[in-house]
C-alpha cells in the first residue's frame, strides 16, 4: 500500500513514503541554501513528497547555526535553486516553517536579544547549536550550548509574529514550493504557547485550551490566507517531552487542536511520534481518535520501519508515512523498500555541518 498514489491537495504524490524535514545546518552566509543543498534534496526527489528541513521565518526565529531562511530575497533564490532541481528530478516539495521561541541563543538573534516565547521560562539543559568561532557551515565546528533566557512577548507582538509566518508562506511560493508545513511541534514556539507547562500567560493567549490553541489558530489562518488551505501541512507532536515541554492533559489538548485546524481545512497534519527508544509508542487509540476529529490527510513520523508503516496504512489511521534519519543515509529509500535492498547507517558525526561528506555522498554505494 505504501507504493500507491495519493491525492494531496493538488499533487499526485507517487507513493505514500514522505522525506521528514530534518535540520542539516549547511547554508552559507546568511542563512542562504546553497548548491549543495539543491543536490542534496534532489538526491531524494523519489519520495512522494519532501518537506524541508526547518527554515526560521525572521532571524528572530532562527535557533541553531547555518539554518536556512525565508525571511528576504537572496534565500528566496537559495531555495528557488533546490526547488528547482526538486521539480528536475521528479519531486515534490514543501517548506517547514519554524520559529524555535526560547530555543535559541543572543548569539544568533537581532543585536544579541533575548529570545521570545509565550513566557518568560528557561529549560534548564535543553541545548542550541551554535557557531562559537565564526568560521561557518564547512568546518563542523559548531557547538551545543544552553538556551538562552527567554522574555515574553507582548500581546500587540503576537499578530507580527504570525504575520512573519505569513510573508515566508508567500516567499515559499516566490521559491517554488509545492505548498507549506508550519511546524508546531518538538518545543519550538507554537508549542510554548499550546503546551500547559510552558506557557503561563494570563491574557488571551494562556490559561485555557482555546486560549492556548489561538497562536496556532492565528499562525494557521495567516498562512492559508497566503497560500490556500489546500497548500498547508501542520507538524504537531502530542506526547513528545521535546525541549522541556510538558502538557498536563496531551491527548486532550492535541484533540483540541486537530479540531481547531479540521476546521481550518488545512491539507494535512503531521503527527511526530516519540522516537526515542526509552519512549513508550503513541497509543493506537489516540491515533483512531485523531481520525475522527480531522478529516484531511494523517500522516505520522518515528520510529517507522517499512513493515510498521505499512501496517499503519493498512489499519487506516494513516494517509502517509514519514521517514527521516533514513533518508540521510538511503536517498533512493523508496527504491530500496520496493526491491529489499538493506538500509545503510548515517554517520551522526556529519549530522549538523560540515561538507558534502555525510550529506550527498552517499549516493554513491552501491545497491546490494
Amino acid at each position: 500500500m505504501i507504493f500507491t498514489p495519493y491525492g494531496l491537495g493538488e499533487l499526485s504524490l507517487p507513493n505514500r513514503i514522505v522525506m521528514a524535514p530534518m535540520t542539516r545546518s549547511r547554508a552559507a552566509d546568511g542563512n542562504v541554501p546553497t548548491p549543495l543543498m539543491a543536490e542534496y534534496y534532489a538526491q531524494r526527489a523519489s519520495a512522494g513528497l519532501i518537506i524541508s528541513e526547518g527554515t526560521q521565518i525572521s532571524q528572530q526565529g532562527q535557533g541553531f547555526a547555518w539554518t536556512p531562511g525565508l525571511h528576504n530575497e537572496e534565500q528566496v533564490a537559495g531555495w528557488r535553486l533546490v526547488t528547482d532541481a526538486v521539480h528536475a528530478a521528479g519531486g515534490r516539495m514543501f517548506a517547514q516553517l519554524w520559529h524555535v521561541g526560547r530555543i535559541s541563543h543572543t548569539s544568533l538573534q537581532p543585536d544579541d536579544a533575548a529570545p521570545v516565547s509565550s513566557s518568560a521560562l528557561v529549560s534548564p539543559g535543553v541545548k542550541v547549536y551554535i557557531d562559537p568561532d565564526g568560521r561557518g557551515p564547512q568546518h563542523g565546528s559548531g557547538e551545543f550550548v544552553q538556551h538562552s533566557e527567554p522574555r515574553a512577548l507582548l500581546k500587540d507582538e503576537i499578530a507580527s509574529v504570525a504575520q512573519d509566518f505569513a510573508d515566508a508562506a508567500s516567499n515559499a511560493l516566490k521559491a517554488g514550493f509545492d505548498g507549506v508545513e508550519i511546524h508546531g511541534a518538538n518545543g519550538y514556539l507554537i508549542t510554548q504557547f499550546i503546551d500547559s507547562q510552558a506557557n503561563t500567560r494570563s491574557d488571551d493567549y494562556g490559561g485555557s485550551l482555546p486560549n492556548r490553541l489561538r497562536f496556532l489558530r492565528e499562525v494557521t489562518e495567516a498562512v492559508i490566507g497566503v497560500v490556500g488551505r489546500h497548500r498547508v501541512g501542520v507538524r504537531l507532536s502530542p506526547l513528545a517531552s521535546h525541549r522541556g515541554l510538558v502538557d498536563d492533559t496531551p491527548l486532550a489538548t492535541y484533540l483540541g487542536a486537530a479540531k481547531v485546524l479540521d476546521e481550518l481545512g488545512v491539507a494535512y497534519l503531521h503527527i511526530a511520534e516519540p522516537d526515542q527508544e526509552d519512549v513508550p509508542d503513541m497509543p493506537t487509540a489516540f491515533k483512531e481518535a485523531l481520525r475522527l476529529v480531522f478529516s484531511g490527510t494523517l500522516m505520522f513520523a518515528g520510529k517507522y520501519t517499512l513493515s510498521r508503516a505499512e501496517a499503519a496504512l493498512e489499519a487506516g489511521w494513516a494517509d502517509l508515512i514519514a521517514f527521516g534519519r533514513p533518508f540521510i543515509a538511503n536517498p533512493d529509500l523508496p527504491a530500496r523498500f520496493r526491491e529489499g535492498w538493506p538500509l545503510r547507517d548515517a554517520e551522526r558525526s556529519h549530522f549538523f555541518g560540515g561538507t558534502d561528506v555525510g550529506f550527498t555522498d552517499y549516493s554513491n554505494f552501491q545497491q546490494s
